[in-house]
């Protein structure tokens, strides 16, 4: 199908297509009228965006009230790309910065976005942006592994208990469902961030046991690496090339899986739209070495760059797991995305004492190493949908 049959297809004016993929208008209308004369990846990549708008389906979120804990970062930013102008009443940002919710506020000039400062660690100070919303995603958290690794009290305090008051919170307030973002640094965890957001994982497992029938619906998301958001190695990479550094890469044998923010959006929207309670997802993503990464980037900039290898960070793994071996026991496949279902058994172990599962040494773990690995024009082909390499999906600051 060509780019004018979709955009008809949809209703869209050249106007709406053009503000769709974030493109200038003359430039969309020279895609559109000289297809095969375009650079054509970035024309798949156009078609993508537009059909992925096309496919959207916002009347479960019609005229309602949307909460996003660390709602200032990169997941909050697409979040409200994706919806700010949909038929959603009203999108909260809750975060505790001031400055990046001025930003935000300047950024959009919507009346549909409302602001509150709070601090997931404190109940009393989140609790009230709780009231009226029927559906929250929690991505607040702190990220950075090093930082957690020099201080794994503060990751303890935001990423476990600030997570426990949203659970306290939504139950409060008769939340509808929420959504809790995790990592794939939570399977296996040998780091403070991902011990700690394995935690949360269990905890909103756990708390969602006993919940009746009327009371919110928990579940949660994992993923790896997104490619857009703020603190990627991407953004890293590209200025060290423009400030003629070598990049530094640590381990180029590294294996991570690769998505970028409307996927991870799309995988957290799918378990809002399917999750049951306790339920975890995970979208099937590929991955690459990060020499490839580090390659790629600089194909797509000064090939004349030059990489240095700096050695293993603190907390770092060789290759990152999605779902373990344990949980690929209980995982359906769902095609593009695995369920992990909660273990809902109850403190009556004896029960369970004769009872076993009989393939488990016959699965493996979905990781990073036995994913697709990504070539390196692979890798180009999927920087080159980001904004930072001229692509339509945005970065955020």
């Amino acid at each position: 199908m060509t780019l004018k049959e979709m955009r008809k297809n949809g209703n869209l004016t050249q106007k709406q297509a053009a503000d769709i993929v974030g493109m200038p208008l003359r430039t969309y209308v020279a895609y559109e009228t000289n297809e095969k004369e375009v650079d054509q990846i970035k024309l798949e990549g156009i078609k993508d965006r537009l059909a992925e708008h096309m496919s959207k389906d916002t009347s479960i979120l019609k005229g309602k009230v949307i909460l996003i804990t660390g709602g200032t970062g990169s997941f909050g930013h697409a979040v409200v790309d994706r919806f700010i102008d949909t038929d959603v009443k009203e999108i909260r940002i809750l975060s505790r910065d001031e400055k990046k919710q001025d930003d935000m506020r300047r950024e959009y000039n919507s009346d549909k976005l409302k602001f509150y400062i709070g601090d997931v660690r404190i109940y009393n100070s989140i609790k009230d942006a709780f009231r009226g919303v029927d559906f929250v995603f929690h991505a607040a958290a702190l990220k950075q592994v090093p930082s957690c690794e020099f201080y794994p009290m503060e990751a303890v305090r935001t990423n476990i208990e600030g997570s426990d008051n949203v659970i306290t919170a939504c139950i409060e307030h008769g939340v509808k469902k929420a959504v809790f973002l995790s990592t794939d640094k939570a399977t296996y965890p040998i780091n403070a961030m991902g011990m700690s957001k394995a935690l949360m994982e269990k905890n909103v497992i756990a708390r969602s046991r006993n919940l009746a029938d009327r009371d919110t619906v928990f579940c949660l998301t994992r993923y790896g690496n997104v490619l857009a958001s703020r603190g990627s190695v991407v953004p890293l990479f590209v200025k060290q090339i423009k400030e003629h550094k070598p990049i530094t890469i640590t381990n180029p044998n590294m294996t991570r899986f690769m998505m970028n923010l409307a996927e991870a959006v799309e995988l957290v929207m799918y378990a809002f739209e399917h999750g049951e309670q306790g339920d975890l997802f995970v979208q099937k993503s590929p991955s690459c070495t990060i020499d490839t990464l580090a390659r790629a980037v600089i194909n797509l900039t000064d090939k004349n760059a030059k990489i240095s290898y700096i050695g293993t960070r603190h907390g770092e793994k060789l290759y990152e797991t999605l779902v373990t071996e344990e949980e690929m026991t209980k995982a359906i496949d769902l095609g593009d995305y695995y369920c992990v279902k909660a273990d809902n058994r109850d403190l009556n172990y004896e029960k369970y004492f004769s009872q076993g599962n009989t393939n488990y040494h016959e699965l493996q773990s979905y990781n990073s190493k036995n994913s697709k690995l990504l070539s390196v024009e692979e890798m180009e082909k999927e920087l080159k949908k980001l904004e930072i390499f001229g692509g339509p999906v945005r970065q955020h600051e």
